[in-house]
């Protein structure tokens, strides 16, 4: 018996098989759950390819979240194919290249807004959108909205104006956790160490997180492993973590705790 068996989740954000969501997505279905991933635009192909390594993956839906018209057709394509929804995984972000790596006054208000919309509006754009899927979870404690996240509490080098996204997904966590709360529906954010995934090979200096993080992690900390990652979300997805919601789960080695 799996943890999330009956578990009908829709993952975002897996492209390549180095992602993080792609970790979830697999530990997921290891545990029982009926997935269905989602890719925007011509990397939705890519998706469908790397889907193709998951195995049983009940649908791809294309989900451009800049694009209302775009979620709405992915809601009504998932409800038409599951129903409901169990959880959902929040793995998306973007920046344009001035809003990393090159300080807080290069960026355009433009660069800036698009870096917002997509990687910390969007949380709220897709809760409310699949909200009324979300509120039919037959799982024991309701649904779960699980997003990933990079420690929005502190200022890191390179990592400029993707770390105001991040505080604020945080906090956009914790608002849509009281909303949603009363439809038995739980939001918490998970926020990993630094993973050498695609997206982490976007930010400048990323060698700088690999070179620190394991000397500051009390518990170490491996950028090659993100099983500690998948097996978190698999936990905040399950009915393990069912009273517990707008809370910034770490899984980092403990870095995070340290001065």
């Amino acid at each position: 018996m799996g943890l999330l068996d009956d578990h009908k989740l829709l993952i975002t954000g897996v492209l390549t098989d180095d992602s993080l969501a792609f970790g979830i997505a697999k530990r997921a279905l290891e545990e029982g759950a009926t997935v269905a991933l989602s890719g925007a635009g011509r990397g939705t192909n890519l998706t469908r390819r790397t889907a193709k390594k998951l195995g049983d993956v009940g649908e791809v839906v294309e989900l451009d979240v800049t694009s209302p018209e775009q979620i709405d057709e992915a809601v009504a394509t998932i409800e038409q194919r599951f129903g409901r929804l169990d959880g959902l995984v929040h793995a998306i972000g973007y920046a344009p290249e001035d809003c990393l790596g090159s300080g807080m006054f290069k960026a355009s208000y433009q660069d800036i807004s698009l870096a917002m919309q997509i990687s910390t509006y969007s949380l709220a754009a897709l809760v409310g959108a699949f909200r009324p899927l979300l509120i039919k979870s037959e799982a024991l404690g309701g649904a779960s909205v699980v997003a990933l996240d990079f420690d929005g509490s502190r200022a890191y080098p390179m990592y400029d104006w993707m770390g105001v996204m991040k505080a604020g997904l945080e906090s956009l966590g914790r608002y849509l956790a009281r909303e949603v709360g009363r439809d038995k529906i739980r939001v918490n954010m998970l926020a990993a160490g630094p993973i050498r995934t695609m997206a982490a090979k976007s930010i400048p200096g990323f060698q700088l997180f690999e070179d620190t993080w394991s000397e500051r992690a009390p518990l170490g900390w491996d950028v090659r492993d993100d099983s500690a990652v998948s097996d978190t979300a698999v936990a905040l997805l399950s009915p393990l973590l069912r009273a517990t919601t707008g809370a910034i789960i770490h899984v980092d080695g403990g870095a995070n705790a340290m001065g």
